[in-house]
């Protein structure tokens, strides 16, 4: 690799985790660098399929040290469930490893998450309702509680009682709701501490040491380029940032170890939650893409919105991450369409536009400018050779890569592992 950073090309939910499953296989670390239990990758293995949120993909390999980064806002109560999940279908949890710089998910976070969306009515962002928005809001006005908090009782409760003052006062007097428990929140976290003590460690100094070594490390971001809290579709984005940039700060290390940055890309494009979404198939089209392409939520259960490969998105994400490769999944949701397309510009405001417009107002009433392609018939999920591939469905690859300027070197034809070709 040896410090390679995947991440979503899109608006989250391309396929990263089974692309994250199989560079693993070659990784000695898997970091995650941002985000929280709101990111969902699915794994399907020979035998069993993983559907994970917090702990990181590489955990399903017994060599690799599996990282979550102090860019990630860690709810206990969810890692500790996720864990028991992966000991359940046989899977060793214990080399997890959690910064100790990485701020707590509180119960009031998730209360304030569930009842600000409910308080903005139709202007609501969509959120998971897991705290992660008010977990980030409380780390950047400097009022979080870290995870190295728990490991000393008079600070974390001084901390405690000074934030969750303040979290009263808006639950009550602001949004009519039953105040929470001081006794009850720190007796719960502290006993936390003991359960989470063999996990903690410095993993910025972990990773560093990690790559002077020479080993592989790769690092994992959760949803997607759009969603990205500065270069995303803001306000309907996420709270972190899963862009390349993210990564180096969101466990520690400088840029200049970062060797690769892997897009992934879906053939097609979704979204979940609300927001702007160009090319949205709001017919049969998108209730096909939908159906076939299982497009609901891993977190959240969701139906994901659904349409056309979005170019102008693709070159956005290819600049502000710096891609150097792609790599394309669920290719084979498009069989048996007799038509693809794909939107190369936008038009609005009597302009067309090539590259993301500078407003947001204007991305809203844009009108995709489409390439039609013809569709392929046969099924290709048993398709081991990217040669093999019908001339069709390589031709739709291949002009992807052009519009995106950068080569796509992996593509998925089906939810396996081995469904998975490589394009020389």
């Amino acid at each position: 690799m040896p410090a390679s950073i995947i991440l979503g090309a899109q608006w989250g939910d391309e396929g990263k985790g089974k692309i994250t499953d199989l560079l693993s296989e070659r990784a000695d670390i898997v970091v995650r660098y941002q985000g929280g239990n709101n990111a969902g990758h699915t794994i399907v293995t020979a035998d069993q399929k993983f559907a994970l949120s917090l702990i990181p993909s590489g955990v399903l390999y017994p060599t690799v040290t599996p990282v979550i980064g102090n860019g990630v806002v860690v709810d206990p109560q969810w890692f500790f469930t996720e864990m028991q999940t992966l000991t359940s279908k046989g899977i060793d949890p214990s080399r997890v490893k959690i910064s100790h710089n990485a701020h707590l998910i509180m119960p009031y976070h998730r209360k304030l998450d569930a009842v600000i969306e409910r308080y903005l009515g139709k202007s609501m962002i969509g959120t998971t309702k897991r705290g992660i928005g008010p977990a980030y809001t409380d780390k950047f006005s400097r009022s979080g509680i870290r995870v190295q908090d728990l490991f000393d009782e008079k600070i974390f409760r001084e901390k405690l009682a000074t934030v969750l003052k303040h979290k009263n006062k808006l639950l009550v007097k602001v949004y009519n709701q039953l105040p929470l428990d001081f006794d009850e929140i720190a007796d719960e976290y502290l006993d936390y501490a003991e359960r989470l003590a063999p996990y903690v460690a410095d993993t910025s100094l972990l990773v560093w040491e990690g790559l002077n070594e020479g080993k592989n490390v790769l690092f994992e971001g959760g949803q997607g380029t759009l969603l990205d809290i500065d270069h995303g579709t803001y306000p309907f984005v996420t709270s972190s940032n899963p862009t390349a940039g993210g990564a180096p700060v969101g466990i520690g290390i400088g840029p200049t170890m970062i060797d690769n940055v892997i897009g992934v890309a879906k053939a097609y494009i979704s979204r979940v939650g609300t927001g702007p979404f160009p090319t949205e198939q709001l017919n049969d089209i998108g209730d096909r893409l939908i159906e076939i392409g299982g497009e609901y939520g891993v977190v959240t259960g969701r139906r994901r919105r659904c349409g056309w490969l979005d170019a102008v998105a693709l070159r956005y994400a290819t600049r502000v991450n710096g891609l150097t490769e792609i790599a394309l999944t669920k290719l084979d949701v498009l069989s048996n369409f007799e038509v693809i397309k794909i939107a190369t510009a936008y038009e609005a405001e009597g302009e067309t536009f090539t590259e993301m417009p500078l407003q947001q107002r204007v991305l809203y009433h844009c009108e995709p400018v489409y390439e039609e392609h013809e569709g392929w018939s046969e099924d290709i999920t048993s398709v081991t050779n990217y040669a093999d591939l019908p001339a069709l469905a390589r031709k739709y690859v291949e002009r992807i890569e052009e519009l995106a300027g950068v080569p796509i070197k992996t593509v998925s034809v089906g939810p396996r592992r081995d469904a998975t070709l490589t394009k020389a």
